[in-house]
């Protein structure tokens, strides 16, 4: 079943529910949806269940069946933001429940109230049309083996209210002509909850089994907030949110993904989000430039991708970072590291040693980031160089440097490897760069082997002798001709540690390796581990670091062959 509205010029909105598909729509008065229009045909268009949605299928009118603007054949799969016209009749498809599932619950002894023949005595043979005046349909009487229907048609009915009163939301703020670009965030929520209110009192046929309070906060989270992420947002459990369609979010708590049962109203809710989130940052997102990286006023990490390259819709991915920064005392706690090895790397950041983080994605390198680099004296300047900033420093000497795409006329476009350079005429004690992907290796390379040492990056690698792998293969990338031996050299002199993150299978991140590298003989470096996670234990390797002596820790002052006691 589904709800449909049908508005015309001069007449007042109507509200149906179709329980039986195909849906014919045109003038004959035993069609599910009747246009009394002498504009529209007999039997003008249908609509089709199919395997994800509704498909509007034209009926080879003259006139046509045309949807958000374009002449269509067919279209599908239709979304409540998708705008019908026929003859002048506007529609819009509100909410769904498969009918299998429908007819499942009406074999289990459910029932619903399709009040037939209440607008006239001949309409009961439309096929289970809802008059005008009818509410939503609110739910099924509950009985034995029929509740996850219910619970699947109470859910599209709150939804289906959602989406009508958003739509009524904005109408009523354009025809208000309420310049809303000079208004707070604050002000516009003000603004927005009391012509929502208003709408929802004056609405009698709204089912009382809704939370009024919910689906107000819900309204307004779509007009001015994240929609349904906003709960998100707030919880701190949560580290991950993964939109992969408007009614389809995961989330991330404790290393471990599960569903969530919130949702959107639909793909131009999700679309209306991620304008939100990109239009202040000055970024673009559209069907020439359908990815976007940008970054959330708390410093969060969001990730966009609309069609056509994600083929089920528009998807989100919001990296969180906690509030709380973590401490050096939080990864021996959380078991992420043993207190040996965190004091192993302050003591490297404070030489100025050279550092690279590895690990796969979500592993926790841009958090060791973030907290290897509170490390730094306060007397040095730092700059850090990102895609979207991301990383949380509260040095005093600090520049941040963020890379700019291209415009829309495909200009302008400003890469790493430019920020890089620029970053070599700022003065910089250290260099700071958020990720290495591509050819701004080669500049991390060089400006480790200018003078810049104490420098951190990460990179994305399975392991610590990978690192090396992906070191060369990110240098060849800048385009320079350069031999294998070069490069090589190159790595071995510019980076002493390396540290490889990565993530358990119960969700936790610790460090698994830190890894020296020593030098090269012939065309291979060479590297020595110096700690290592193995068999559920962190472990000295019991091999001494070449650099050891000019860490400043003077000879005997901690116990162990590493000098370093836990």
């Amino acid at each position: 079943m589904f709800m449909l509205t049908v508005e015309a010029d001069g007449a007042e909105p109507r509200r149906l529910t179709v329980t039986r598909l195909p849906c014919r729509i045109g003038r004959r008065r035993d069609a599910e949806v009747v246009l009394d229009s002498w504009r529209v045909a007999r039997v003008h268009a249908e609509i089709h269940e199919v395997e994800h949605g509704l498909r509007l299928v034209d009926g080879g009118a003259l006139s046509g069946t045309w949807v958000n603007g374009e002449r269509i054949v067919e279209f599908g799969p239709l979304d409540p933001a998708d705008e019908i016209m026929i003859a002048g009749f506007r529609m819009r498809v509100l909410g769904t429940v498969r009918l299998s599932a429908a007819a499942d619950a009406d074999s289990a002894g459910n029932s619903v109230d399709a009040r037939e023949g209440v607008r006239e005595a001949g309409e009961s043979a439309r096929g289970g049309l809802e008059p005008d005046t009818a509410p939503l349909p609110h739910g099924l009487a509950s009985r034995a083996g029929a509740a996850p229907a219910a619970a699947a048609v109470a859910g599209e009915d709150e939804r289906s209210w959602r989406v009508l009163l958003h739509q009524r939301l904005l109408q009523t703020i354009d025809l208000r002509r309420k310049d809303v670009r000079r208004l707070s965030p604050a002000q516009l929520r003000a603004e927005a909850r009391g012509i929502l209110e208003t709408l929802i009192e004056a609405e009698p046929d709204l089912p009382a089994a809704i939370d009024r309070s919910r689906i107000t906060e819900d309204c307004l989270d779509e007009v001015v907030g994240l929609g349904p992420l906003e709960r998100l947002m707030i919880d701190p459990s949560v580290s991950e949110i993964m939109v992969n369609g408007p009614a389809e979010i995961f989330v991330e708590r404790d290393g471990r993904l599960q569903p969530s049962a919130l949702s959107f109203s639909g793909e131009a809710a999700v679309r209306a989000v991620i304008d939100r989130i990109v239009a202040p940052l000055g970024r673009r997102i559209d069907e020439s430039s359908p990815m976007v990286d940008a970054r959330l006023p708390d410093g969060s990490r969001v990730n966009a991708v609309i069609p056509p390259l994600a083929v089920k819709g528009a998807a989100i991915t919001i990296r969180r970072f906690a509030g709380q920064r973590l401490t050096p005392a939080d990864l021996p706690r959380l078991g992420s590291a043993d207190a040996r090895m965190v004091v192993f790397l302050q003591q490297c950041v404070l030489a100025r040693r050279n550092l690279v983080i590895a690990g796969g994605t979500g592993s926790g390198k841009t958090t060791l980031l973030n907290l290897l680099a509170g490390f730094i004296p306060n007397d040095e300047r730092l700059v850090t160089i990102e895609d979207a900033a991301e990383l949380a420093l509260s040095h005093p000497n600090l520049v941040r440097l963020e890379a700019r795409p291209a415009n829309a006329e495909g200009r302008g476009a400003i890469a790493i490897r430019d920020l890089l350079r620029n970053a070599l005429r700022m003065r910089p004690d250290r260099i700071i760069v958020g990720e290495c992907r591509g050819g701004e290796a080669l500049d991390m390379l060089q400006a480790m082997n200018t003078g810049h040492d104490g420098s951190l990056t990460t990179v994305h690698a399975n392991s610590a002798r990978d690192v090396l792998a992906r070191l060369e293969t990110m240098v060849l990338m800048a385009g320079m001709d350069l031999p294998l031996v070069a490069i090589r050299e190159q790595i071995a002199s510019a980076i002493h540690i390396v540290v490889q993150q990565a993530r358990a299978a119960d969700g936790r991140r610790r460090i698994v390796e830190i890894s020296e590298i020593t030098g090269t003989e012939g065309p291979r470096i060479l590297m020595q581990p110096l700690f290592r996670w193995r068999q559920g234990v962190f472990e000295d390797c019991g091999n001494v670091p070449q650099f050891f002596e000019g860490l400043g820790m003077p000879a005997g002052a901690f116990p162990g062959r590493l000098g370093i006691a836990s």
